[in-house]
């Protein structure tokens, strides 16, 4: 199976296998070790496929894996901070940072929306960028993304990690 196309292959561990982290609400969470061009979905086999009732839906399972990934299954979104600006759950702009840094590796599209400034369009592009390069090894990369300035950078940079 290929790998994405544009920008370098993902890092492979020795034997063309990657390592990549599966926890969350699965069979058998932990260190699983797949051929390299492994998919979400080949780490939910591997660790033993996902609970019953557990929704996967914000789940891109066709996204090609990168070596050093976690992949987290049907765990909440980050939440706002506590005492933050955000009003009594609404939605949008308004919202807080999340209280720990969102990793850029394995947030999906909704824990990416409750980054300040960061809107479903703006999240999309996060993720396309992720798919296409084999994931982020640094922070820095983001500036790379469709729709981050300096600015929206400098507020984004202290909230996330790669």
């Amino acid at each position: 199976m290929p790998g994405p196309s544009a920008g370098p292959p993902p890092t492979v561990a020795a034997g063309g296998l990657i390592v990549v982290d599966v926890s969350g609400k699965v069979r058998r969470p932990g260190i699983q070790h797949l051929p390299a061009g492994s998919r979400v979905a080949d780490a939910l086999r591997a660790a033993g496929g996902v609970r019953e009732g557990t929704d996967v839906t914000a789940l891109n399972r066709a996204r090609v894996l990168a070596d050093g990934e976690q992949v987290v299954v049907g765990m909440p979104a980050v939440q706002p901070a506590a005492g933050g600006t955000a009003g009594g759950g609404g939605e949008g702009a308004g919202q807080a940072g999340p209280t720990t840094p969102v990793s850029l590796t394995t947030a999906t599209v909704e824990q990416l929306e409750t980054l300040p400034g960061v809107g479903p369009v703006l999240a999309q592009h996060i993720v396309d960028y992720r798919t296409e390069h084999g994931g982020y090894r640094s922070v820095d990369e983001l500036r790379e993304v469709n729709g981050i300035g300096d600015r929206r950078f400098a507020d984004l940079r202290p909230l996330v990690r790669p």
